[in-house]
């Protein structure tokens, strides 16, 4: 079965971008209309995140979301078969920090957010790293759609390891120099053990281990963001955050990401997967030793300024 739905999605890639978005088009439109996918939620998310903003602004930023998600989708398809050339083209990168960062003999850990289009972005910067590069991705339930998304994601080079057997899966990657990419703003399995921070003025956890895992090894951290100027264009914009993270503060790093994060969301909203349930959970006072504040932090129960003093 496998072989047979990737042979059909090869034939599907060849179709020209201008007939893949009409296509596009009408699955959206039943998103929007019929099925009204995850409705609910997408609300409920937009009015946490812009209470500002008047229910058609939501609806309207509603409507573009339901294209950009199958844009995403169908665009991942074409990747099967897209020159080079016209990807170049399409996404825009300038790997200059990363080839600085590389040449210091260290690895480097990227932190990003859930934007598309991640699928075509991840062949792009692959393709331009001295690095090997190493995703983090929680595998999906489907057996038959997480072999595909793999065989999309690993065709060009990048190497995914599993949410659910990190320690693991980095072992191979120990004593060598990495890039390692951490999309780290969705809901973590452990609440009670991440880090609780206020985000668009909500209080969310957000998980400890990308933070942890740049202290302990020291190793430059990169901030990414990417935006939609048009259909079928992208730009990936990077910054760096920190060069020695064993520097900062337990929880300064987490922190600087998520208000990173709501920048990047609040320039270009409707291009943000605002289709996960982001604030299922509620924040207890039996979490406030992980809880992390602008301006300071508190450290197993303790209070610590951000800037040290």
């Amino acid at each position: 079965m496998y072989y047979i739905v990737l042979g059909l999605l090869y034939l599907f890639s060849f179709l020209p971008l201008w007939v893949i978005y009409r296509l596009s088009d009408g699955i959206s439109f039943i998103l929007t209309y019929v099925i009204r996918y995850r409705k609910g939620v997408l609300m409920k998310n937009l009015s946490i995140a812009f209470p500002e903003k008047t229910r058609a602004e939501k609806e309207k930023i509603i409507k573009k979301f339901y294209r950009n998600f199958t844009d995403n989708f169908l665009e991942a398809i074409k990747l099967l078969s897209m020159p080079e050339k016209s990807l170049r083209k399409r996404v825009q990168f300038d790997p200059a920090i990363f080839r600085e960062l590389y040449a210091t003999g260290k690895s480097c850990q990227v932190m990003l957010g859930h934007n598309f289009n991640w699928e075509w972005v991840n062949v792009r910067v692959t393709r331009e790293l001295l690095y090997p590069f190493l995703v983090v991705y929680m595998p999906i339930g489907n057996k038959l759609v997480d072999r595909l998304f793999k065989h999309f994601r690993e065709r060009m080079g990048s190497r995914l390891l599993p949410a659910t057997r990190m320690r693991e899966a980095m072992m191979p990657y120990r004593n060598t120099q990495y890039l390692l990419a951490l999309v780290a703003d969705q809901n973590p399995g452990r609440p009670e053990k991440s880090y609780w921070i206020s985000f668009f003025g909500k209080m969310t956890p957000f998980v400890s281990g990308p933070e942890k895992n740049a202290r302990f090894n020291n190793i430059p951290v990169v901030f990414a963001r990417f935006y939609k100027p048009e259909r079928g264009h992208y730009i990936v914009e990077t910054k760096l955050a920190s060069l020695t993270p064993r520097d900062m503060k337990d929880g300064e790093l987490t922190l600087q990401y998520v208000r990173y994060l709501e920048e990047v969301i609040r320039k270009q909203p409707e291009v943000y997967l605002w289709s996960h349930n982001r604030w299922k959970f509620d924040y207890k006072e039996e979490y406030a030793k992980w809880k992390v504040e602008d301006g300071e932090q508190q450290v197993n129960g303790e209070w610590a300024k951000v800037n040290g003093e």
